[in-house]
């Protein structure tokens, strides 16, 4: 038998396949995750002498994801409605006669399962970390090294003032510290689930624990995981953190993309990615495809949260459908994610910037890109009003006769004490856009 009995290489889903996320995540993964889930069970019991310390060794031993096929668990599963019931069937025939009593022993399905999609979020949030360290990091070095780097400022798609490139990366560094801080504390809180048929440690008492309170704390213990307060069958709070702190990430990363979307498009150019994708049509293209498939995947993500948030109605002491509900979305959402901090890293460490592009940009509107400047500037000179009529006829001239607005004030009588030049200047107009920076980078 083998453990490779999955089709899902993720052919219609280049955001996420060939990633670390993705082999986390895979069937294989979760039947590890699931026999792990299992010997972990035996041992906490036999570490509180409720079982037989062979019975632990031997349970371990069988618990290898080689000795399971995958597809035909998840064939079989169609009869239980879950894995769990057909994989206990085969460990306990894997682990013989003597020691196969003890399998699962006291637990039911979603104990198991439960423990095990923790395991994978555990697993795949290491990674997901360790993917934001490397966007981070190259984000700080791009903010520092364009702290007075000028660009245009866009609000509402249009010019507005400049602003620098140095802000705008430290801002989606900012981003991707948010999503590490929420990722760390949902990662650190992930519990193992133990509570039996209805929530209550019953079957464990039967089975000779004294004090059955005391065996989620010991299982958790051997699967890393923190202890949880109370079986969380219908508690589904670890569940809801996890859609969360995932839904946030992937649209952090998203407002990257999003930006270096624009800001590389034919007539901007202001970025590029250090390796574009290319066309099957059109050989001059260097498509953005990184920052596509991060987009696509902030674009999904909310709506899989949304189903994750919508199995917390979850009634009875297990419930029917709420809980299957949540297997699929989970997944995929640990998979875009994780996908997109793969593509983000690899993006903003390979991100080109183009200055000489944002210096002409800067120009497009013929100066009046700091036409607030020159509101505040020239009032006490001319008085408001005046001022006023002065920059609204000068605007429309400017548009028209595609003159620099400099040079229209420069003819304007009244104004020969002014330095023009540098109030024209859109690299002298970005405020504490550097200052801003150097505040952002000191956070870690």
């Amino acid at each position: 038998m083998t453990a490779a009995g999955s089709d899902d290489a993720g052919l219609l889903a280049p955001g996420w396949a060939g990633s670390p996320a993705a082999a986390a995540t895979s069937d294989t993964a979760y039947l590890r995750a699931l026999l792990d889930a299992e010997a972990a069970l035996t041992r906490a019991q036999a570490a509180l002498g409720l079982v037989p310390a062979p019975a632990a060794a031997a349970v371990t031993e069988a618990a290898r994801e080689d000795g399971f096929d995958v597809r035909s668990l998840a064939e079989r599963a169609r009869a239980g409605g879950n894995p769990v019931i057909p994989l206990v069937a085969d460990l306990t025939a894997a682990v013989g006669e003597e020691y196969g009593p003890y399998v699962h022993r006291g637990a039911t399905s979603q104990d198991i399962l439960d423990t095990a999609a923790m395991l994978v979020a555990a697993r795949t949030l290491e990674l997901v970390l360790a993917d934001l360290a490397r966007t981070e990091r190259a984000l700080a070095r791009l903010a520092a090294g364009h702290r007075d780097t000028a660009l245009p400022g866009r609000t509402l798609t249009q010019h507005a003032v400049p602003t620098t490139f140095g802000l705008k990366a430290a801002g989606w560094r900012s981003l991707v510290l948010d999503a590490r801080d929420r990722v760390t504390a949902v990662r650190e809180a992930l519990p193992a689930q133990l509570g039996g048929a209805a929530g209550t440690l019953a079957a464990f008492a039967a089975y000779g624990a004294d004090d059955p309170l005391a065996l989620p704390a010991a299982y958790a213990r051997e699967l890393g995981l923190a202890a949880p307060p109370l079986p969380w069958h219908t508690l589904r709070t670890p569940v809801a953190d996890l859609a969360g702190c995932l839904a946030f990430t992937a649209g952090a990363l998203g407002k990257l993309a999003v930006d270096v979307l624009a800001l590389s498009r034919t007539e901007v150019r202001e970025v590029a990615e250090g390796s574009g994708g290319g066309s099957s049509a059109m050989p001059h293209k260097a498509n953005p495809v990184r920052s596509t498939l991060i987009a696509a995947a902030a674009r999904r993500a909310p709506q899989l949260a949304a189903t994750l948030y919508g199995a917390l109605a979850a009634e009875d002491e297990r419930p029917a459908g709420a809980w299957h509900a949540e297997w699929e979305p989970l997944r995929e959402l640990l998979r875009l994610t994780g996908g997109a901090a793969r593509d983000a890293a690899e993006l903003a460490e390979g991100l080109r910037v183009r200055p000489e592009a944002m210096r002409e940009n800067l120009g497009l509107t013929h100066g009046l890109i700091v036409s607030e400047r020159l509101s505040a500037e020239l009032a006490p000179v001319l008085g408001r009003a005046r001022a006023k009529a002065l920059l609204t006829e000068a605007a429309r001239r400017a548009h028209a006769e595609g003159r620099a607005l400099g040079d229209l004030l420069a003819e304007e009588p009244g104004l020969e004490g002014v330095d023009l030049g540098g109030l024209t200047d859109p690299a002298r107009y970005t405020g504490a856009a550097p200052a801003l920076t150097d505040r952002a980078l000191e956070r870690r």
